[in-house]
């Protein structure tokens, strides 16, 4: 089993949500977060006054999937969040260990 996490632009999240509804994946947990990389914040003008922001509003996806569904999720998110301009994101893939589903249990694939 793996973890996905995508770090993505905030108004792709129903576009990328939808595209791996498409394939199967439904289970997902969401975070508003802030940062920068290549980016490195911008410049805004607010009541004549200019400022820098330096942190830049992202979206933080993350979702556990079977070793056989990582290529289809990672390909499904970067066609869904891709724009083409700096700042589309990232996507983080590693293992995980050991899954509980506290309700019932259950654990590993079929606590997914």
């Amino acid at each position: 089993m793996k973890r996905v996490e995508a770090i993505i632009k905030p108004f792709k999240l129903e576009d990328v949500k939808d595209a791996l509804a498409e394939i199967g994946i439904t289970g997902m947990t969401v975070s508003e977060v802030k940062g920068y990389g290549s980016q490195k914040g911008h410049s805004e003008l607010y009541r004549g006054a200019e400022y820098v922001v330096d942190f830049l509003p992202k979206i933080k996806m993350e979702m556990v999937v079977s070793e056989d569904m990582v290529e289809q999720t990672t390909a499904t998110i970067v066609e869904a969040a891709r724009t083409g301009k700096i700042g589309d994101g990232k996507i983080f893939v590693s293992d995980i260990e050991k899954i509980i589903r506290i309700r019932t249990g259950e654990e590993d694939t079929e606590a997914i």
